[in-house]
């Protein structure tokens, strides 16, 4: 598993700038976001480890974001992760590009094969299966936590302290996990929004802290299916969002059961389905 207490490799470089803020100008070092290929592999007991997708991501986590991406997107369940290493240094120039997730079990790469992964860092992953595919291999979330819409409104502003390298740079999306008290768990960080999702719910299936039945999950930008899908999958019954939802992500978080809060900014939000996760009794009326 990578290091926690020492900062990811290439997360972030200095380059010099030509900065124009109206009749000035200057150049300064700027710090940068990095972005970087990440080849995913996957092997159980007498395999070769199987190439399962490609994604563009920022370095740092790659552990989290490959067992993440293999548990979001069904291909494992969880407890047979053995282990997760780099690739081999004596052959790679940037052995943290490729990621080696060892199973204890056989891993079925006929499933990547008929889902054609492809990867980018902004939309997520292409030739998607449908909705009815994702709900019979989504377990049904439970009736999960009420959170106060005081606790909902705070988020964001939660969330923008935690993100560090956002303060650095200005080029990332997180993602982040918090209590129904909004105490914040954990946060991630990435150039794509799937990414940081993925990175999240890794951080928490390699603690053992799947699934995510007492949480609610916030991420930065918009939503679409693959955030909802996401979420659905590690368990996470609310998903808040600062800006918008597609009507994809609103079908797929009705069907699923996920209670989706969009444009969740100032001192206002819109809660898109199973609105019952949300405590609005002082603005209804009721005791």
């Amino acid at each position: 598993m990578s290091d926690r207490t020492s900062p990811p490799t290439r997360h972030i470089s200095a380059r010099p700038v030509v900065a124009v803020r109206g009749e000035s100008l200057e150049v300064r070092p700027d710090r940068i976001i990095g972005e970087a290929p990440l080849e995913m592999r996957a092997f159980g007991p007498g395999q070769d480890p199987v190439a399962v997708a490609v994604t563009m991501r920022t370095p740092g986590h790659e552990d989290e974001l490959a067992v993440g991406f293999l548990r979001t997107e069904g291909l494992i369940d969880g407890p047979e992760v053995v282990a997760v290493r780099s690739g081999d240094p004596a052959t790679l120039s940037q052995p943290d590009d490729t990621v080696i997730v060892q199973l204890s079990r056989p891993f079925d790469d006929s499933a990547v094969a008929e889902r054609h992964f492809v990867a980018t860092a902004s939309c997520g992953i292409c030739g998607k299966a449908s909705i009815d595919e994702l709900a019979i291999r989504c377990d049904p979330l439970p009736d999960g936590p009420v959170v106060a819409r005081s606790v909902i409104l705070a988020l964001p502003d939660l969330l923008r302290v935690a993100q560090r390298a956002f303060d650095e740079t200005g080029g990332l999306h997180a993602a982040a996990l918090f209590t129904p008290s909004g105490e914040l768990i954990a946060i991630r960080e990435d150039v794509g929004r799937h990414n940081a999702l993925d990175k999240l719910v890794g951080s928490q299936l390699l603690a053992g802290a799947l699934p995510l039945h007492e949480r609610l999950v916030m991420v930065s930008g918009r939503v679409s299916f693959e955030i909802v899908q996401k979420a659905a999958v590690a368990g996470a019954s609310i998903l808040c969002a600062v800006s918008a939802p597609s009507d994809l992500a609103v079908e797929t978080a009705d069907r699923l059961g996920v209670t989706l809060v969009g444009f969740l900014r100032g001192d206002g939000f819109n809660v898109y389905s199973h609105d019952r996760r949300i405590d609005l009794r002082d603005l209804i009326g009721w005791d």
